[in-house]
C-alpha cells in the first residue's frame, strides 16, 4: 500500500497574486470571500461572508450553531488580535443527568467513560452554548468595512438553492447516517426516506440537492437584524425552544449572555520571527510550548534530525498538555472541523478555524431555524474531580489552533502567514510543522503545504507520510514507535490545513492538497471561468 501511494504524486499549486486571497476547504465559500476582497471589504469583512458559506456547503463540518477562535492581523497597527468564542456548557445543566453506564469509554472523539444512552454525544442533551456568530460579530465591528447584510446575504442564497450532493458530500453523510436517523429533523434534511445516504449515478450530471429553506430563513433574518439575533431575536427564542423540546438545556438567556472576546495573543520569538496564537482554552497554548521547546534545542541541519526534534517537541508538549488541561479526544478521530484564511491587499490577515465538535454534531437538527447542532458537551469529561469535568456554565476545551507568523526570510525582508487546519488533535502537528517550515527553514506556503509530515498527537504512535524516503526517517524510529500512512481523502490520517502568505509584495494561498473541495481563490479570480477548477459539491 505504501509503495503504491508514493508512486502517484498529486500537486495542487498555490495561488499567487498582488491581491487578496482566500484559502478555505470549499472553493465555493473561497469564491464568495474573493468576490468581497473585489469589492474592496476588508480581510474581516470576507472572514465573514466565507464562514457563514461555508457552514452551507460544508454544513457536517462547522456553522452558526458552532464554536471557534480568530487570530487577526491588522497591517495599519503592525499587531495581532486573539477572538475567541468558544462554547460552553449550559447555565442550567445537571452533571447528573449525564450518568456513567459502566460499559467502557465512549466511541467518539473522546475515550471518556460511556455516559448512558451517549446523553454527552448525541441527541439534543450534547448540545453547548455556541459562540460563532458572536466571535464573527464582533470582529466585524471592530475592523468591517462592508455592510454585514451584503456579508451573510451569499449564504442565504446558497441554502436557497440547496446542497449539491457529490460524492463526497454522499461520503460524510453516509458515514454519519445511523445516527442522522435517529432525529426527526436530522432525518428529513440529509437522508433519503430518513434512513439512506442520498447517492446519485454514476453521471456526472447527477443533480442532488438538499432543500435548506430553514435555514435560509434563518440566514437573511440574521442578515437583516445583526449578529445579535442569533443570541437575543427570534431565531435565538426558536433555538432554545427547539432544544427545550427535545430534552436539551440549552436557554435563550445562556444565548442572551454570550459574549466573544477580542485580546491579546500569546506570541513568542522564534527562529528570527514570531509566532503568534490563540490564549487559554485552544491549541494556542500547546503550539507555543511546542515552539519554545524547539527554540531552545539546536537545530540539526539534517531532515531526519528535525523530524525527530519536532516529534520530540509534540511529543512533550502533548504531555503537559493532557495532564494539567485535561484535553483527552482520540488521536484517531478526525472531529467536524473546518479552517479558512484570508489575506487582502492592504495586508491584514485572518486565520479562522470553526467546528461543530463531531462530524454533524449532535446529529441534531432545529425544526424551526434549519440550524444542524454542536454537541459541545463532549468537550467534557463526565467523571467528576477531573482537569475537565463537566459542570454547568463551564468553557469548553478546544484543539483548535490558528496562527499568525511572521518570519525573517533575509537582511531586511519579512514574510507573514496566517494557517490554521481542521483535524481534531491532529490541528497543532500541522499547524506546528508547517509554521516552523515557513520559519525555520524559510520554505514558501506552497513548498510547505506539499512536504510530507508526521502526526503526534498524544498517542503512543507517531504517524508518518508514506512518501517520506527511509532515511528521513532513521532518528525517528529509533527514538519512537513509527507507522507509515498514506495521506489520502478518507479518511485522513493527517490534519486538513489552509493558510495565505504575503512575502515580497505577492500574496499566496494554499489548501491541503488531497482535500477535494480546498482551495485558493484570489480576488482577481472573481468572474474569470473556472475551466479544470470546479469544485466538487458546489451549488
Amino acid at each position: 500500500m505504501n509503495n503504491f501511494s508514493r508512486s502517484i504524486v498529486v500537486t495542487k499549486p498555490a495561488r499567487v497574486s498582488r491581491g487578496g486571497i482566500v484559502a478555505a476547504q470549499h472553493r465555493r465559500a473561497a469564491e464568495i470571500g474573493a468576490e468581497v476582497l473585489a469589492a474592496g471589504g476588508d480581510a474581516i469583512d470576507a472572514a465573514t461572508a466565507v464562514s457563514f458559506a461555508i457552514g452551507v456547503v460544508e454544513p457536517w463540518m462547522s456553522g452558526p450553531a458552532g464554536g471557534g477562535a480568530m487570530m487577526v492581523w491588522r497591517a495599519d497597527e503592525a499587531r495581532p488580535y486573539a477572538v475567541t468564542y468558544g462554547m460552553r456548557a449550559p447555565a442550567g445543566l445537571d452533571p447528573r443527568d449525564f450518568p456513567l453506564s459502566g460499559e467502557g469509554v465512549a466511541d467518539d472523539l473522546f475515550p471518556w467513560r460511556r455516559v448512558v444512552d451517549d446523553r454527552n454525544i448525541e441527541g439534543a442533551t450534547a448540545v453547548a452554548v455556541p459562540g460563532v456568530v458572536d466571535g464573527i460579530g464582533v470582529a466585524h465591528e471592530r475592523w468591517g468595512r462592508m455592510a454585514w447584510r451584503d456579508l451573510v446575504a451569499p449564504a442565504a442564497g446558497l441554502a436557497s438553492e440547496g446542497l449539491k450532493v457529490d460524492w463526497y458530500a454522499a461520503l460524510n453523510i453516509a458515514s454519519a447516517a445511523r445516527s442522522l436517523a435517529k432525529d426527526a429533523d436530522a432525518a428529513a434534511l440529509f437522508l433519503e426516506d430518513g434512513v439512506f445516504a442520498p447517492i446519485g449515478g454514476w453521471t456526472a450530471l447527477t443533480d442532488i440537492r438538499l432543500k435548506m429553506p430553514r435555514l435560509a430563513d434563518t440566514l437573511e433574518q440574521i442578515a437583516r437584524n445583526g449578529p445579535r439575533e442569533f443570541h437575543e431575536g427570534d431565531v435565538a427564542r426558536a433555538l432554545a425552544q427547539d432544544v427545550a423540546e427535545k430534552g436539551g438545556s440549552l436557554a435563550y438567556e445562556d444565548l442572551a449572555s454570550y459574549r466573544a472576546e477580542i485580546g491579546e495573543p500569546l506570541s513568542i520569538d522564534a527562529f528570527g520571527g514570531r509566532l503568534h496564537a490563540t490564549p487559554r482554552l485552544t491549541a494556542g497554548p500547546t503550539i507555543v510550548d511546542v515552539f519554545a521547546r524547539l527554540a531552545r534545542s539546536s537545530q540539526p541541519a539534517d531532515r531526519a534530525g528535525r523530524l525527530a526534534a519536532m516529534a520530540e517537541a509534540l511529543s512533550g508538549a502533548y504531555a503537559d498538555r493532557l495532564a494539567t488541561m485535561g484535553d483527552h479526544e482520540s488521536p484517531l478521530a478526525p472531529g467536524s472541523t473546518t479552517h479558512f484564511s484570508v489575506v487582502d491587499r492592504h495586508g491584514n490577515m485572518v486565520a479562522m478555524t470553526q467546528t461543530l465538535l463531531s462530524v454533524f454534531g449532535s446529529r441534531v437538527v432545529s425544526p424551526s431555524t434549519g440550524l444542524l447542532l454542536n454537541n459541545g458537551i463532549m468537550w467534557f469529561d463526565p467523571e467528576a474531580g477531573k482537569p475537565n469535568s463537566l459542570a454547568a456554565g463551564k468553557r469548553c476545551l478546544m484543539n483548535v489552533c490558528p496562527v499568525i507568523g511572521e518570519a525573517a526570510v533575509g537582511t531586511a525582508a519579512q514574510a507573514r502567514f496566517a494557517i490554521g487546519a481542521s483535524g481534531g488533535r491532529k490541528i497543532l502537528p500541522a499547524v506546528a510543522q508547517l509554521a516552523h517550515r515557513m520559519m525555520a527553514e524559510g520554505d514558501d506556503l506552497d513548498t510547505a503545504f506539499h512536504a510530507p509530515r508526521i502526526d503526534v498527537s498524544g498517542g503512543d504512535t507517531v504517524i508518518a507520510d508514506a512518501a517520506f524516503a527511509e532515511e528521513e526517517l532513521s532518528q525517528l524510529n529509533e527514538r519512537f514507535r513509527v507507522a507509515r500512512a498514506p495521506r489520502t481523502v478518507f479518511p485522513y490520517a493527517f490534519a486538513c490545513p489552509a493558510g495565505v502568505m504575503a512575502m515580497g509584495g505577492l500574496n499566496s494561498g494554499a489548501t491541503e492538497i488531497l482535500s477535494p473541495w480546498g482551495d485558493a481563490v484570489a480576488e482577481e479570480d472573481v468572474g474569470a471561468p473556472r475551466v479544470g477548477q470546479g469544485a466538487p459539491g458546489t451549488p
